[in-house]
């Protein structure tokens, strides 16, 4: 098999996967919260045929040597968290998180998942949950006949309850988690994450605090993913993915070549 072949094979691989991915953020692009992916890639072995400072006589060395390079491969999806554009909602339940920080998620098993999502709804036993129902972490459980929600940017729910003057009620705090490694989190879809050895173990606070970013009410976090800039990635690997593919006839040229003429 020509070495060539094998090569331009690695290479149409890699720029497949970053076709995926591109695609996965521009299909994202307007989801609440969500944090583009980036493929990183490294090239594979070399076949070392010269070794660079291997003596070519008694009294000399080779500046360079003959290093033939085997191709391509995918190392990683790297997800990039970077804060993007906040948009006013006046939903009262509607949170962004200005600065660093994820809300904690309750799963159904037990497990806490994190989130830059901030559309959160009220359920039937008026408890703040997701769109899919899991619960915020901790748990705010809103009054009964609550006239009006208001979030403050540490995370304190004060509820004011329909009917009655007296003093508005404290209905809980809510709670965010950092991760020194951001990008080392598992994503689990529904625009959740979860904790990994290479997140390391959430550091778990109230806004504007300690690093945390504040919490802003009636506001939701736009998607990181710059349509116009994957646009033009998507072509510069529509570019990269051709010059494989000439690569491949190429050599299947000269390989047939080959067997015609001898």
């Amino acid at each position: 098999m020509h070495a060539a072949l094998w090569v331009s094979k690695t290479g149409l691989s890699a720029q497949d996967t970053q076709l995926r991915t591109i695609s996965n953020n521009l299909a994202n692009v307007s989801t609440v919260g969500f944090k583009k992916d980036r493929a990183i890639f490294q090239d594979l072995l070399y076949q070392q045929v010269r070794q660079p400072g291997s003596q070519s006589s008694l009294n000399t060395q080779l500046p360079s040597g003959l290093q033939l390079g085997t191709g391509v491969r995918t190392v990683a999806t790297q997800k990039m968290h970077t804060e993007s554009s906040l948009q006013i909602t006046e939903q009262p339940l509607d949170m962004a998180i200005d600065g660093r920080g994820f809300f904690q998620i309750q799963m159904p098993d037990g497990t806490i998942g994190y989130t830059r999502n901030g559309q959160f709804q009220q359920n039937d036993q008026g408890q703040i949950v997701t769109a899919q129902g899991f619960l915020l972490e901790p748990n705010i459980q809103l009054p009964e006949n609550t006239q009006t929600i208001s979030i403050s940017e540490d995370g304190i729910v004060i509820a004011t309850i329909k009917g009655e003057s007296d003093a508005p009620v404290n209905a809980g705090q809510i709670t965010l988690a950092d991760f020194v490694n951001p990008a080392g989190l598992e994503s689990g879809g529904a625009n959740l994450f979860f904790e990994t050895p290479a997140s390391g173990a959430p550091v778990v606070g109230v806004g504007n605090e300690a690093g945390m970013g504040s919490i802003q009410q009636g506001t939701l976090e736009n998607s990181n993913v710059n349509a116009v800039e994957e646009l033009v990635n998507m072509i510069s690997t529509q570019r990269a993915y051709e010059m494989n593919s000439k690569v491949v006839s190429t050599a299947d040229a000269m390989l047939r070549n080959l067997t015609q003429t001898l």
